[in-house]
């Protein structure tokens, strides 16, 4: 062992998850007594990799189940992409590769971009978490951070100084956000110091996040953090939608994911129960191969009560554990909080409450999830989709249709965005009365909510009065509208027409949502201006003139 360790401490700092208000995570940070020992890791490989080393062998002293996330150089991981020193006391101290994150932080100017991907992608290969690190205040190009694909960002403390007054940072987090959901990492934030951080972060959509707010960086780990209440009294809760016809399919599960207690599929329910008894807050235990795949499941309460049965210790005590498991039921990684519910309730009714495992591409258990976080934030999630819908058609508003534009544009998916109005309907309502034209518009709303509910693709959005808003794919527009336009319809027995226009954007043709409105403007006025029956008017952004689908110009 080098002698600089004997002057080298670790600090455990929690990684809090912001939908559960538990710890998700320990992050390893060296604390040397004297020296500058990390600037010396950032030139020298051998050294960074060693520390990482260490980093796992400390957490062992500790006796900690959490994940850890240990901190690695860019540059390092270029040069030494085995991390033999960090995969050895991974090995040597009986951790798994998937509880393992690696951070990578930067700097990233002149690191070679094959050599770090190609690192990256074998630690992946070996189930290895990818964390990038220190997000917004370095040198990481947004194309170096969209090829590491990491299945966790972490946004730099400084876009965490005052938030709540920083449009800015406000908007570098939301962004962020939504970079994430792109990708399919998850987004942290560190640095939280205070409530109002805390509160605009979550605004923000963070999943997780580390801070004094919710621990400092201790030599123990910290068994229990403060989380601050939300307004509401709720606490916690997930962000994202629930179900719906046109919305999307529910919250990640990855964003309730809980450490999980893994036993090799061997242990014998003695050892089952000592892990038990020595950890009162595990709720069960997986068996595992020796791939880490869960073979087995063993709830607490149903496992603690057959041994302590008459004879029950004296029965099992010495024999293989998998006598009282289960089968475990998993889902992937990339399942919805909807998804982990069917699971749970297509089951035995008797496991309702067992923990559902969460496993990666290869079968290997990277957590569990436990199914009271899944039915608050679903609950909770309805609630706040309720607060979003238009009360008269219950449909969501521009926001959800100009998310999942921007997810297209950023997949490079071609999409038409339409807008739908009714001809003169304040003369509707003048004319037949505003309970009349709250009916045509409930019709409208549920005719377009059918329609989607058919296409799989499409979004539907009611942003107020008789303006509605669709997104489909360009090759699903003709039952809209045929739905809406090759009908007829009337209000208190006058008859009424409609406008649909719509904008065709092939990819890289708009750079968000809002050029995609904008482009969708002067279309609107054109399909205004037709004579006739309903009218449809079809254009492309930046492309003069527009196609006339239904109705006729003037003079015609």
């Amino acid at each position: 062992m080098p002698a600089w360790t004997d002057q080298l401490r670790f600090a455990f700092q929690p990684v809090v998850n912001l939908a559960t208000g538990s710890v998700a995570a320990l992050e390893i940070l060296a604390r040397p007594e004297r020296g500058d020992i990390l600037t010396a890791a950032r030139r020298s490989a051998d050294l960074d990799a060693e520390l990482a080393g260490l980093a796992v062998r400390s957490a062992a002293h500790q006796e900690t189940l959490l994940p850890l996330h240990v901190n690695v150089f860019a540059a390092t991981l270029a040069e030494l992409p085995g991390l033999t020193a960090l995969r050895k006391a991974v090995q040597d101290v009986g951790r798994r590769p998937w509880e393992i994150t690696v951070d990578i932080g930067g700097p990233f100017t002149h690191v070679p971009r094959r050599a770090l991907l190609e690192a990256v992608a074998g630690l992946r290969q070996d189930g290895y978490r990818i964390c990038a690190d220190g997000v917004g205040d370095g040198d990481l190009p947004l194309r170096l951070l969209g090829d590491l694909g990491p299945d966790l960002v972490k946004l730099d403390a400084s876009l965490c100084a005052e938030p709540a007054d920083d449009r800015g940072g406000r908007a570098a987090v939301a962004a962020m956000r939504q970079l994430c959901e792109v990708l399919g990492s998850l987004l942290a934030v560190e640095g939280v110091e205070t409530e109002r951080q805390y509160a605009a972060v979550r605004a923000a959509g963070a999943q997780l996040a580390q801070g004094f707010l919710f621990a400092p960086p201790a030599r123990r780990p910290a068994a229990d953090v403060y989380v601050p209440e939300r307004p509401d009294g709720y606490g916690p809760v997930a962000s994202g939608y629930a179900g719906g016809a046109g919305a999307p399919a529910g919250p990640p599960v990855t964003q309730f994911l809980q450490p999980a207690a893994l036993l090799p599929m061997s242990a014998s329910a003695g050892a089952v129960r000592s892990h038990l008894t020595g950890f009162p807050g595990v709720s069960g235990v997986l068996l595992v191969d020796p791939d880490g795949v869960p073979v087995r499941a063993i709830d607490r309460d149903r496992f603690l009560l057959s041994l302590s049965g008459r004879y029950g210790h004296a029965l099992y005590a010495d024999r293989p554990a998998l006598r009282l498991a289960d089968r475990p039921r998993t889902v992937g990684a990339d399942a919805t909080a909807w998804e982990v519910l069917d699971v749970v309730t297509d089951g035995d009714r008797g496991r309702t409450g067992d923990d559902v495992a969460v496993v990666d591409e290869q079968g290997r258990c990277v957590g569990v999830v436990h199914l009271a976080d899944i039915l608050r934030a679903l609950a909770e999630s309805r609630v706040e989709e309720a607060a979003r819908l238009n009360p008269l058609t219950r449909l969501p508003g521009s926001d959800a249709v100009n998310a999942e534009v921007d997810r297209r544009i950023a997949d490079g998916r071609a999409f038409a965005l339409s807008w739908l109005d009714v001809d003169g309907f304040k003369q509707v309502n003048d004319g037949a009365g505003f309970a009349a034209g709250d009916a045509l518009i409930r019709a409208v709303g549920q005719v377009l909510a059918g329609t989607a509910a058919r296409l799989p693709t499409a979004r539907v959005g009611h942003i107020g009065g008789d303006d509605f808003l669709v997104l489909a794919g360009p090759d699903d527009l003709e039952p809209f509208a045929a739905a809406v336009l090759d009908v007829p319809w009337s209000a208190g027995g006058l008859p009424v027409t409609l406008s649909l226009a719509t904008v065709v954007c092939a990819p890289g043709s708009v750079t968000g949502h809002g050029p995609a409105a904008a482009a969708l403007a002067p279309l609107k006025k054109a399909a205004k201006s037709l004579t006739g029956a309903s009218s449809w008017v079809l254009g492309q952004p930046g492309a003069p003139g527009h196609e006339v689908r239904r109705g006729r110009r003037r003079g015609d």
